[in-house]
This record gives C-alpha cells, sequence and structure tokens, in this order.
C-alpha cells in the first residue's frame, strides 16, 4: 500500500500536479514511507533484516531481499554483487545436540526425510525429523533419506564406533577421525569446516582437550567437549563445476568487474609461506612467578 502511494505521489509531482493531502488513516510507518518517496535525497534502506531477526525457528523457507551489495544509507560496500537468481533461506540448526523443550539431556536419534541443494550455501542441505520436531542440517557426504543419525553428549572411556552424520563431543572420538562442522566454544554452535567437501581431522587429545587440523591444514585447539559431525561435508564436486558463461555468473549474483587494465600488485605470484601457530580457544592457566 504505502509503496503504490509512493508512486502515485511521485507521478504526479513529475507531471506538475498539485500534490493531493496525505489520508489521515495513515499508520505511522505508511505515512513515513509515503513522505520518502517524495524526497530523494534521503536515504532508502535497501535490506529488510526481518528474515535475519526472526526468533521462531521454522523449516519453511523464509523470503530475502537483495541488497545488491549497499549498506542502509544505499552506498555500495561490496562490489561484484548484484542481480541474480530470487532465493528463500532456509534456517540451518548448527547446533546439533539442541534438546527438545522438556526434554532430559540424553543421547537421541534423528531420522533423514530428505537432502536437497540449498541456494545460499555450497554444501546441501538435509531434513532431519526427531520427537516432535523438523530441523534442516548441514548434509555429509554419503547421506541419503531415510538414514538414523545419533547425536550425543557422553564422554566415555572407550572412543566410540561413529557413523557418518552422527555427532559426537571429539573426546568421545578415535583419533585420526575425518570431521566437519566444528564448533569453537561448547554449544556456541558449528562454524569451522562448512563448506562442500571440506573436512578436518582429529589430531590428538591433550588434557581435556582436542587438536584439529582445519582444512588449511592449519591447527586448532579447543575443548574436548566442543562438538562435531563424523564425516566430509556433502557436494564434493563443488570447486569441479564449470560456469560455462558469463551469464551463469550473472545467475548466481556476481556482477562483473570492469574492464579497465589494472596492474598486478604484491598480491600475484607465487609466495611461500610457513604455516601460522595453532589457534586456540582454551583459556589455559598461565604460569607466572610465584612471590
Amino acid at each position: 500500500m504505502a509503496a503504490g502511494l509512493c508512486r502515485a505521489f511521485g507521478a504526479l509531482l513529475l507531471s506538475g500536479a498539485r500534490t493531493p493531502a496525505l489520508p489521515p488513516c495513515l499508520p505511522g510507518g505508511a505515512l513515513a514511507a509515503a513522505r520518502r518517496g517524495l524526497c530523494g535525497s534521503v536515504p532508502r534502506c535497501t535490506t529488510d533484516p526481518l528474515w535475519k531477526c526472526r526468533v521462531k525457528y521454522t523449516v519453511r523457507p523464509v523470503g530475502m531481499k537483495k541488497t545488491g551489495g549497499r549498506d542502509h544509507t544505499g552506498r555500495i560496500r561490496v562490489r561484484g554483487i548484484g542481480g541474480g537468481h530470487k532465493r528463500r533461506y532456509r534456517m540451518i540448526d548448527f547446533q546439533r545436540l539442541r534438546y527438545e523443550e522438556g526434554a532430559p539431556a540424553q543421547p537421541f536419534t534423528e531420522k533423514v526425510i530428505n537432502v536437497r541443494y540449498d541456494p545460499c550455501r555450497s554444501a546441501d542441505i538435509a531434513l532431519v525429523a526427531g520427537g516432535n520436531r523438523k530441523r534442516w542440517i548441514i548434509a555429509t557426504e554419503n547421506m541419503q533419506p531415510g538414514d538414523i543419525i545419533q547425536n550425543s553428549s557422553h564422554i566415555g572411556r572407550m572412543a566410540v564406533s561413529a557413523n557418518e552424520g552422527d555427532a559426537y563431543p571429539l573426546g568421545a572420538l578415535p583419533i585420526g577421525t575425518l570431521i566437519c562442522n566444528l564448533e569453537s566454544h561448547p554449544g556456541k554452535g558449528a562454524q569451522y569446516i562448512r563448506a562442500a567437501g571440506t573436512c578436518g581431522v582429529l589430531l590428538r587429545k591433550v588434557n581435556g582437550t582436542a587438536i584439529v587440523q582445519l582444512p588449511s591444514k592449519r591447527h586448532m585447539q579447543v575443548l574436548e567437549t566442543c562438538v562435531a559431525t563424523v564425516g566430509r561435508v556433502s557436494n564434493v564436486d563443488h570447486n569441479k563445476r564449470v560456469i560455462g558463461k558469463a551469464g551463469r555468473n550473472r545467475w548466481l549474483g556476481k556482477r562483473p568487474h570492469t574492464g579497465l587494465w589494472h596492474r598486478k600488485g604484491g598480491w600475484a605470484g607465487r609466495k611461500i609461506k610457513p604455516l601460522p601457530p595453532m589457534k586456540s580457544y582454551v583459556n589455559l592457566p598461565r604460569v607466572g612467578a610465584q612471590e
């Protein structure tokens, strides 16, 4: 309604006609939107963040509005973004050990209902159901509809024999296990190893912590209570896809760069750098001088 009023008032201004008074029955938000439509110098909000601020979880696709790489002031902040096919966002639950309301904190199983393509990420996603709920998760390489996956927070004396797609703490898995969807802090949700075809390796466990090798060959130290998914992320052949033509990049929402010649700087060329030091998310006690 507000958008229609804005277009009507703009047409009247361009034609030189007298602008009619706004009806008093409009709500405050619509009235402000109509007034913004009359003035072109006021920056408009090019994004609708309501789909990001949704509190209640749903498995239904949520509509998204394109930003074109612009922020709330309308200025371009990220170049190379614009256009593309319309997408809908599916809320992914990156916290595998999310218990139902009122349910005890004990291991539970879920059944894979569907594995499908997600336009908002490189990996495939899987719809799983267990108890009285459904949710989307990141699918592993060989995950198929009908599979039963296990979720547990128990760390026993012996390492478990986990199957692909199961979620366990790092302290419960044997050394050398391929993992993905790794947490940096217990209960925070997966933040690492989520791209298509990637996997990490559990190298060793030391004093309640675990050392994991990331796909970049960098080592990371986290608490052994951090949860990870066993296996490799799905859509392994994502890096082998052939774009084929410039139009396909436009379908994906990627705008071309300028055709002008640019001199290559120091970023170009081969560089041999040592691996960065191990990244630690563990607050180990420091050994200080005792007075």
